[in-house]
């Protein structure tokens, strides 16, 4: 290995913004260039001084542009305090398949630095054999094995066992003088929990109530018994819409006899969200969400995810076309009727697709429950009537201007007004009945409902002519 050269620079430039901050924004290219080079010359040294100076978020943006060998030839060099704050940032597939190449001491010492409930998702990733090797080898496995038994995206998978307990009897100065020997992180010292003897959740104190308080006061005197916690099972998008409602910086998570076995703060629930979100936004385009970051999934992959709902799409967008055949004598009959055709599928996916949008909304931020099906159809329905009405007078006018008989005209106005009231009330029912059938509400957005109001939109247009024109 060469001697170690000085570190190389950095190269920041500032970003000013409104209200005078400043924030430090890094040349990633050169970095990157910096870095890559020094490997190429195996001056594992020098790639080390150039990441180390980074950030915590830089370190793990830098390290992903890296090629694969080079991310495996520098983890183990680096510090492993460094190198477990780069796994942290990094997507969980990602860092299990960095781990998975590593040898077992380096792996143990990377792992041994990360947060239990970090470690504990990772571990969960990789192999069982290398997982139980890398275990074995850890001073704090007894945190980290319990952690491992809960799904990932549970109120269980997302806690950690690494917090402070406080005991009621406990006085004030005892209390201070833990967290000053303990230097917890700062998420963890804002609210600080309170168990009884049999470790039964008993209440919290913040941080202000603690050191305003007389020394020798008493704990159980000045903390709030009325903690809000969640089981361990609890799903991770009720856990975030919890924190979020009660604006908590971290929340307990408990046993059925309300035992004290983890605690959730929000760094984790930020993440968490973000993963819903993402997956959300996946399934509102019709296709299963992808587990991976999306430059580092093959084609081939990608395409397996999106086949099957665009085969389904297809299927039942094939509606249309049976629709149309039902009716092909008086497409004949009355050639004008197929010109509005697009325009009337086309409005009531739109309106469909609008109302999902809204409810999946609502439904996702707790405004509205699976109970409220009724009042959303009611609210709908209402909604509905009004954009109909005044999409039907101006499809009116538009029929007429294009030279179209009056009957003809009148027949999709009719349409329309009916074609969106059925979109809306449509669209407000089926996210709450995929929800009642624990089915993901965003799978009925988007594609689906447009595919279905266009089949059933045509359906009813066709049935109006009949009536109107007489066909």
């Amino acid at each position: 290995m060469d001697e170690q050269q000085p570190p190389a620079e950095r190269e920041p430039s500032r970003v000013n913004h409104p209200g005078g901050v400043s924030m430090l924004k890094i040349n990633t290219d050169t970095i990157l260039a910096q870095i890559e080079s020094a490997l190429e010359k195996n001056d594992v040294n020098a790639a080390m001084s150039v990441l180390e100076a980074l950030r915590t978020p830089d370190q793990a943006d830098i390290f992903y542009e890296l090629e694969d060998e080079d991310k495996i030839t520098l983890l183990p060099y680096l510090n492993p305090s460094v190198s477990a704050d780069i796994l942290e940032e990094m997507e969980d597939r990602d860092a299990a398949d960095l781990v998975s190449a590593l040898d077992s001491a380096s792996a143990i010492r990377i792992v041994d630095e990360m947060e239990p409930d970090e470690a504990a998702d990772l571990l969960g990733d990789i192999s069982d054999a290398q997982a139980e090797i890398i275990l074995a080898g850890l001073d704090n496995s007894d945190e980290i094995r319990p952690l491992m038994l809960h799904k990932d995206d549970s109120a269980g998978g997302l806690m950690t066992s690494d917090f402070i307990v406080l005991r009621r009897r406990m006085r004030a100065a005892d209390a201070i003088h833990i967290l000053r020997t303990l230097k917890p992180d700062r998420e963890e010292i804002y609210y600080l929990f309170i168990v009884d003897r049999n470790d039964v959740l008993s209440g919290v104190v913040s941080l202000r109530d603690l050191i305003t308080a007389d020394p020798d006061t008493l704990l159980e005197e000045i903390m709030d018994p009325e903690v809000i916690a969640v089981p361990a099972g609890t799903d991770q998008e009720e856990v975030a819409k919890v924190i979020t409602k009660y604006d908590l910086m971290a929340l307990p998570v408990i046993t059925e006899e309300r035992k004290l076995i983890g605690v959730i703060t929000i760094d984790d629930v930020i993440d968490a969200i973000e993963d819903e979100a993402t997956e959300d936004f996946q399934r509102l385009g019709g296709a299963l969400p992808l587990d991976e970051p999306y430059l580092s999934i093959g084609p081939v992959h990608i395409a397996k995810k999106r086949i099957g709902w665009l085969m389904l799409l297809f299927i039942t967008g094939s509606l249309t076309g049976t629709v149309m055949r039902m009716f092909e004598s008086e497409l004949a009959a009355v050639v004008s009727l197929s010109y509005f055709v697009p325009l009337l599928i086309g409005t009531g996916g739109n309106a469909g697709a609008q109302t999902t949008s809204t409810i999946i909304r609502a439904l996702a931020i707790g405004d509205i429950e699976i109970r409220d099906a009724l009042h959303s159809l009611w609210h709908e329905l209402r909604v509905g009537l009004m954009l109909g009405l005044g999409m039907a007078i101006f499809a009116y006018v538009r029929a007429i201007t294009w030279g179209t008989p009056v009957s003809v005209a009148i027949t999709v106005a009719v349409s329309i007004l009916v074609i969106v009231i059925w979109a809306n009330s449509s669209g407000a029912v089926l996210p709450l009945l995929a929800a009642k059938l624990k089915i993901d509400p965003t799978v009925v957005s988007g594609p689906v409902m447009s595919t279905i109001v266009d089949a059933t939109g045509l359906l009813i247009y066709f049935t109006i002519a009949k009536w109107v024109i007489g066909l």
